[in-house]
């Protein structure tokens, strides 16, 4: 190895370091999948029923957060988080595709949801959203069980997809900071 060589090697590796030293530094993190996000509410409440599977998940998540309670009251919440749709209903399967004998090959699942987030005082901190999410899934007459397994373990990785999305989408929300304006008095010319 020549001297050349050896100083362009150690000024890559320098500039490569100071790269990575710069990304770090200006608070930049790859998303991953540990699904903790930063919620800007101490406490927020779910407008979905107790029992609903995604409400249960949603919660879940919110509680996982650490820095959000969530209550059972929506005039004790900093956020509100409304459904516009009942997301249990909005499930559907339609078929995707036929053999050439006419018969269903693959169904596409979805799985739809609307929410939107407001404060208490009702200012809408978040615009109704919609996320929607599809699977395409095979279908087979001679593993009738097996895919009737799949489809319900398709639709709990949409569930839990669709609540990591909406995580991020609140996580995003800048909430709506109440200012005192003081009445403007009047000036008086300067006397001459």
């Amino acid at each position: 190895m020549t001297i050349p060589t050896f100083i362009r090697l150690a000024r890559n590796a320098t500039l490569a370091a100071l790269l990575a030293a710069s990304v770090a530094a200006c608070g930049f993190h790859l998303r991953g999948s540990s699904g903790n996000y930063t919620l800007p509410f101490p406490s927020l409440y779910v407008g979905l029923p107790e029992s609903s599977p995604l409400a249960i998940d949603l919660k879940r998540n919110i509680r996982a957060n650490g820095h959000t309670e969530v209550v059972n009251d929506p005039k004790r919440a900093d956020g509100i988080i409304e459904v516009l749709n009942d997301p249990e209903k909005t499930r559907s399967k339609s078929i995707l595709s036929l053999n050439s004998n006419g018969r269903v090959r693959e169904y596409l699942l979805s799985y739809n949801i609307v929410f939107r987030v407001r404060d208490p005082a009702g200012n809408e901190l978040l615009a109704p959203t919609q996320i929607q999410l599809t699977r395409p899934i095979t279908f087979s007459d001679t593993q009738l069980l097996a895919k009737e397994q799949e489809e319900a373990l398709l639709y709990k990785d949409m569930q839990t997809d669709l609540v990591q999305q909406m995580m991020r989408r609140m996580a995003a929300i800048k909430p709506v900071v109440q200012m005192s304006v003081a009445p403007a008095t009047p000036v008086a010319p300067p006397k001459e």
